[in-house]
């Protein structure tokens, strides 16, 4: 099981952001973060919004960050970590501006950018940027197929409703061949079956986490999945954020768990088909004593679990 760094103040969502978070600065940030590089995390994560509507502040919060800045200046900061994003909203950002700065990182980074796409959900936000809200889907795939293109054709040359392109060069490539690893998150079929087409992983938000090996059966199944190796996150602390990051409860995604409970609970997941989770940040006054927390995690906990 591959352990993911949950990096403070990403985000403030109502259901599951603790009140010191708030503080924490991008210079605590960096610190933290060339930690979780030394002590053998395996990726951080970057959340993206743009931009939020007053009426989703109460749950949503307003603070997050461009993923793919966010994840590039966190490689610069570090040597061997992983970078992904949780997720980067794809319709909202031009296909080909979206692929060169991707490639960019990655190139900079020697090969340890990633990235995990998803369609969106908040229309409030699709309407202030301009992208129809209804069309995300299809505007997502085209997207997709468009940057998968550019970084992988010496000849990119691409038609479609919302991005055209021919006798263009684009450098420079992606170090990671064929491309960057691609994730996709969301929980419909359709993005299902995106996953399936495009990437080599999965990052579950709603699913159940008794129906995610149904889910990878079914990713699995569609006539466009290659037997290519493949990945699915399932975070301890998902199940307490719920549809437009609405608080619920569940016993087994509090933070501050036990050893054992923390092993037995991820190991349960990897029977699920789950190969990269995290642990809940843990009821801490700060900065110190959540790093203390996160390298007790590497120590005692991730050897234990397979």
């Amino acid at each position: 099981m591959k352990l993911a760094f949950s990096l403070p103040h990403m985000l403030r969502l109502k259901a599951m952001t603790q009140p010191w978070e708030a503080s924490v600065t991008g210079a605590d940030q960096t610190r933290m973060a060339r930690c979780a590089d030394e002590w053998g995390y395996d990726m951080i994560a970057v959340p993206e919004h743009f931009i939020i509507p007053t009426e989703h502040l109460e749950l949503s919060g307003p603070h997050y960050l461009q993923s793919t800045v966010a994840q590039a200046y966190l490689a610069g900061a570090t040597s061997r970590i992983m970078l992904n994003s949780c997720i980067t909203v794809l319709p909202l950002q031009h296909p080909i501006v979206l692929a060169k700065t991707l490639a960019t990182a990655d190139w900079m980074s020697s090969g340890r950018m990633m990235v995990t796409f998803g369609v969106g959900w908040l229309k409030g936000e699709f309407d202030l940027l301009g992208v129809p809200f209804h069309e995300r889907g299809r505007i997502a795939d085209e997207y997709l197929a468009a940057i998968v293109e550019l970084w992988t054709s010496e000849t990119p040359r691409f038609e479609g409703k919302y991005v055209s392109f021919d006798d263009v060069a684009f450098e420079p490539k992606p170090v990671q061949q064929p491309h960057l690893p691609i994730w996709i998150g969301g929980d419909a079929d359709a993005a299902l079956r995106r996953a399936a087409k495009y990437a080599s992983g999965w990052w579950s938000f709603l699913t159940p986490p008794d129906q995610l090996a149904e889910r990878l059966d079914f990713i699995k199944s569609q006539p466009e999945y290659d037997g290519r190796p493949f990945d699915v996150v399932h975070g301890l602390g998902t199940t307490r954020v719920g549809e437009g990051h609405a608080v619920q409860d569940d016993p087994h995604g509090r933070p501050g768990m036990s050893a054992a409970e923390i092993v037995d609970r991820l190991s349960w997941l990897g029977e699920q088909g789950v190969t990269v989770s995290a642990v809940p940040i843990p009821p801490v006054r700060g900065v110190d004593e959540y790093l203390d927390y996160a390298q007790w995690v590497i120590e005692e906990i991730k050897p234990q679990v397979p």
